[in-house]
């Protein structure tokens, strides 16, 4: 179209959008603009041929694979206009206002002009909101449209997408990536167009001067502080969180502060924008924008601080149903408590000591008013029970103590406790009650809690609502309305007659005074929605003897320093093996922990870019990844060595372009072994370890996954290890994974032989065992498929042995396919290349009854696992010898 169509339809007298020209170079941007028209939609625009080449998106981009969202084809847009956020004049084509909603880059896949003239553009975006792979076809026959072109847009179904999210991101994510504001507040200043590259209109309103730079604070040299590091903001950053206990801890090395009622957040200051983040990462700079003005103008260039976001009432006391009337009447009396300082123009202060921490914290609060929007949360040191007592008096929600010497660490840890004077939590809501006599909206909400990956019946709350309560939330209620109870231990009789059953998706905050003997909760009252949380994450809240975590913490035998603390989580219950009585000389030594300081060199190895962060959730860089896997080194070489070995490198970090590596060349250093293997008619060199330098090698070039073979160096055509790998289809339970896994089991111990289990890091569970070397691939591989097409013969419904992913709608994948001579699984103890740094962990089987996950365990938190196990699940792994000769011939008799 060029762009005769687009300049035909407008006024550049009138309207401030630029007129623009075709560009001679070629670039690969794309924006998407929210435009509040005759009807609210998106525009979506891709750069080609020198113009934006676009398309009006109605609803808007939607992460769930399954929306296939309308997008109408219209004309080309000059590149200018990639820039444009401002207010279109009414009477002029497309009058309304205009926010700049997403930008970044598009990767096509193939020729992009071929592909637009085809009619099915495949790509990837990599933008401040949308990532991942994402189509664009043409509609043909009756719903192409008569005078313009209908295309359909939806997600591929990648690791970004999203299933079952619906409208969720453009709903989220309504403000503009330039300038932070929403539509009705560009809309509020109709003299200025925010993002053009025209001037702007002449006003007569005097333009404010230019702010200056904040200063940074002059309180701290940042640099002096233990542990800092320079290092970018973090692209996100998941909070800390804190072990409900039945008592305050005792000792001097706690830090006891006030619990507040509220909202947990971070706030991100970047150049004067601020994001507000809630705990599960939902962006809520919107609902509190009195905060993010606050943040905004605090006197550093870029911080990330954590708090609680909440109302303070006059009695000096905190209150969520407050909070939640004053979100919905536009955020008056919002205050933002700081308890934590993460990141602070251009340095990383999350391996610094809480208490330094704090004192930056408190030198950059300090110009804030005592009264102000912003307020410094003070801490006592030491005096735990003294403390506890007074908040309690006080009538307090409960007091949170932390560790005073230890780093900030992502996720829940024994380092911060948390100990309520009064019992509340969240709960499911799973239904409600129609109401009685002149209550409007409803009687009274049915709550839940999960428990052994079930959501259980806990009662009913029909106190603390107002009316516009009962109204609002009886809107939303009557929207997941279903016919059966989503939950065990339903109401029966009279009482599940007066029920209405809904989907498990919203969270109460309850209070009450005890759980009965039943499980059932005493006098509840309810307190509020809680939009940042999961009902995913609702269990029973337990409360925790403060005496075991003294004893355990003076039970550690090394001192905890920084670096062994970085990344402690809960323990997990871990059960000794059923079959045979755990010893202590069965567990691998685990190294020492470091503080990675300046460290270069890593068991020899010359680390380059050691501060190239590696997993940018966690801000890990390539030296900590080098530390992790020479402090485990014990425990992962026995499953590595002389293995040939398939590598998935990483070079920028995970979320970065990644690709496998099967063949080694002369880049690799010698200390990867060279295994030539008969491939393809000739000899081609495979790559091996047998050292931890070896190891520690292969993070020095970026390898964030370790694939091995089935088979050793010394004998490649005799394979001596199996695995079947569990694969759920998306939006399968976590118990159905565990069912399979169990299946499989079962059917191999059937035919005499012992199984080990894994986690894969990603989705799923592995199912390993350790064969004698006699047999060959063919051999293997036919045993394998014999074993999983007679589980699947017996229940297709549930489980599938077909590798295209139509074929596993609804099922369990169980992939024999790993094998076969060539193919490879993730090896014992290995990252994945995958968000929040997982790792492939060994479990007993006894822990599938506890909640542990698919990528439970991290480089963050395994060290703590291996260091509190009493025995090695896979102890007997290397010494197990056992044969499928015979197995075989009853496999074959299944199916």
């Amino acid at each position: 179209m060029a762009l005769q169509e687009y300049k035909r339809k407008r006024d550049f007298k009138k309207t401030p959008e630029p007129a623009g020209k075709v560009a001679a170079a070629k670039g690969n941007s794309f924006v998407i603009q929210k435009h509040a028209a005759t009807r609210l939609h998106y525009d979506f625009r891709l750069e080609m041929e020198g113009v934006l080449r676009s398309w009006a998106v109605p609803k808007g981009p939607s992460l769930d694979p399954g929306e296939k969202r309308l997008a109408v084809h219209v004309e080309d847009h000059p590149l200018d206009y990639g820039g444009f956020e401002g207010i279109i004049p009414k009477g002029q084509y497309g009058g309304g206002t205009v926010l700049l909603w997403d930008r970044g880059t598009w990767d096509p896949e193939g020729d992009p002009v071929k592909a637009y003239r085809k009619g099915h553009i495949k790509f990837r975006l990599e933008g401040e909101k949308l990532h991942g792979g994402w189509h664009l076809v043409r509609l043909h026959g009756d719903r192409a449209g008569e005078d313009k072109e209908n295309w359909l847009l939806f997600k591929d179904n990648d690791e970004f997408a999203v299933p079952g999210s619906g409208d969720a991101v453009v709903q989220e994510y309504s403000a503009s990536v330039t300038t932070g504001l929403t539509l009705e507040e560009i809309a509020a200043n109709p003299d200025r167009v925010w993002q053009s590259n025209r001037e702007e209109k002449v006003s007569t309103k005097k333009k404010p001067a230019a702010k200056k730079a904040a200063p940074k604070p002059s309180a701290f040299d940042l640099s002096t502080l233990p542990g800092a590091r320079k290092a970018k903001l973090p692209a996100k950053a998941a909070p800390q969180l804190a072990t409900l206990v039945s008592d305050p801890p005792r000792g001097t090395e706690w830090v006891h502060e006030l619990k507040f009622d509220g909202y947990r957040v971070l706030c991100e200051l970047k150049d004067g924008k601020v994001r507000i983040i809630t705990r599960n990462g939902k962006d809520w700079t919107d609902r509190f924008g009195p905060i993010a003005e606050a943040i905004a103008a605090l006197p550093a260039k870029e911080a990330l601080l954590d708090g609680e976001a909440a109302v303070l009432l006059p009695n000096g006391t905190t209150s969520f149903q407050a909070l939640q009337n004053a979100l919905g009447e536009g955020g008056e009396n919002l205050v933002f408590f700081a308890f934590d300082l993460l990141h602070l123009d251009g340095y990383d202060i999350r391996p610094v000591p809480l208490l330094q921490r704090k004192e930056a914290l408190s030198a950059l609060l300090a110009n804030q008013p005592a009264e102000g929007t912003i307020r410094f949360s003070d801490h006592v040191l030491g005096a735990g029970d003294e403390f506890y007592r007074h908040a309690c008096s006080y009538a307090l929600e409960g007091m949170i103590s932390k560790r005073a010497d230890l780093p900030y660490q992502s996720g829940r840890s024994k380092d911060w406790l948390k100990v309520k004077c009064l019992k509340r939590q969240e709960m499911v809501i799973v239904g409600f009650t129609d109401p009685e006599g002149s209550r409007t909206g409803f009687g009274a909400l049915l709550l839940a809690v999960n428990e052994g990956g079930e959501l259980v019946f806990a009662g009913k709350v029909g106190t603390g609502f107002n009316t516009r309560t009962l109204v609002d939330l009886r809107k939303r209620l009557a929207k997941l309305e279903r016919k059966t109870p989503a939950f065990k231990k339903a109401p029966r009789g009279a009482e599940a007659r007066r029920s209405h059953w809904v989907e498990p998706k919203l969270v109460a905050e309850v209070a009450f005074t005890e759980w009965t003997e039943d499980g059932i909760l005493r006098h509840p009252t309810f307190q509020g929605l809680r939009e940042d949380k999961s009902p995913d994450e609702v269990v029973r809240e337990v409360e925790q003897p403060t005496e075991k975590i003294e004893k355990a913490e003076k039970k550690a035998s090394a001192p905890r320093t920084l670096a062994a603390k970085t990344a402690k989580t809960a323990k997990k219950a871990v059960k000794k093996p059923a079959s045979k009585k755990a010893k202590k000389g069965d567990i691998p030594p685990l190294g020492p922990a470091k503080d990675p300081g300046d460290i270069t060199e890593i068991a020899g190895v010359k680390i380059t870019n050691p501060d190239r962060v590696l997993y940018p959730e966690q801000g890990l860089t390539k030296r900590e990844l080098a530390l992790f896997y020479e402090r485990i080194q014990a425990w992962i070489l026995p499953h590595l060595e002389n293995r040939p070995l398939t590598l998935v490198r990483c070079p920028s970090g995970q979320g970065k372009q990644c690709f496998y590596q099967k063949h080694v060349n002369e880049q690799f250093p010698s200390s990867i072994k060279r295994v030539q293997v008969e491939e393809g008619g000739g000899a081609v060199p495979y790559g091996a370890l047998d050292s931890p330098t070896g190891l520690i090698s292969l993070v020095q070039m970026g390898v964030l996954e370790l694939h091995i073979w089935g088979s050793h160096v010394d004998a490649i055509e005799k394979p001596d290890y199996i695995v079947f790998d569990l694969d759920p289809d998306e939006g399968l339970s976590w118990e159905r994974v565990v069912e399979g896994t169990l299946k499989v089991r079962e059917r191999l111990e059937g035919l005499g032989l012992r199984t080990f289990l894994k986690t894969t890091g990603g989705k799923g569970l592995h199912v390993c065992m350790p064969i004698t070397r006699r047999g060959e691939w063919d051999e293997v591989k036919a045993f394998t498929k014999a074993v999983v097409e007679s589980i699947v013969a017996e229940e297709p419904t549930r489980y599938t042995s077909k590798l295209p992913k139509a074929s596993r709608k609804g099922k369990i994948f169980i992939d024999y396919l790993r094998n076969g001579r060539g193919a490879t699984s993730i090896a014992a103890y290995s990252t994945r290349a995958r968000p929040g740094a997982p790792v492939s962990t060994p479990l007993f089987w006894e822990e599938l009854e506890t909640d542990v996950r698919a990528n439970t365990y991290t480089v963050r938190n395994l060290p703590e696992r291996l260091e509190s196990l009493e025995a090695d699940p896979w102890a007997d792994f290397l010494k197990e010898h056992q044969s499928i000769t015979a197995a075989m011939k009853k496999a074959v008799g299944l199916k």
